[in-house]
């Protein structure tokens, strides 16, 4: 039997998770379904399209976070986002730091390393 499975992050900043799923090639669309097992629809506050069958619900909780709840049945959001959205996660940690260092006046370099690991270098400005 497959379910919806939520996963709490620190997800605060919704323009830098968007930043991250167009990086990806998905959509972070507002209150719509979120598609799983099925053809299971769940409303949700938001919902990351993803291209195969199932989709993620992010949804508010406490303290300004979002969660993230997916169908994981046969790994179809894992090879769009990785196992446990690590890959979106990763993007998103990138995006909001390159968000943080613009609006302090720092120049930033991105390089992707051959392990799929991201250096960031932040130069200029105030930390």
């Amino acid at each position: 039997m497959s379910h919806f499975t939520t996963i709490q992050t620190e997800v605060r900043d919704l323009e830098a998770l968007r930043d991250a799923c167009t990086e990806m090639g998905l959509q972070l669309l507002k209150d719509d379904h979120c598609r799983g097992f099925a053809g299971i629809l769940r409303k949700t506050d938001h919902v990351i399209k993803l291209k195969g069958p199932y989709d993620i619900a992010v949804d508010s909780v406490e303290g300004g976070r979002y969660g993230f709840s997916a169908d994981w049945w046969e790994g179809h959001v894992a090879k769009e986002v990785g196992p446990a959205y690590g890959r979106l996660l990763q993007s998103y940690g990138v995006h909001k730091t390159l968000r943080t260092a613009r609006t302090r006046g720092l120049r930033a370099t991105r390089r992707i390393e051959s392990d799929g690991s991201v250096l960031l270098t932040l130069e200029g400005g105030t930390l």
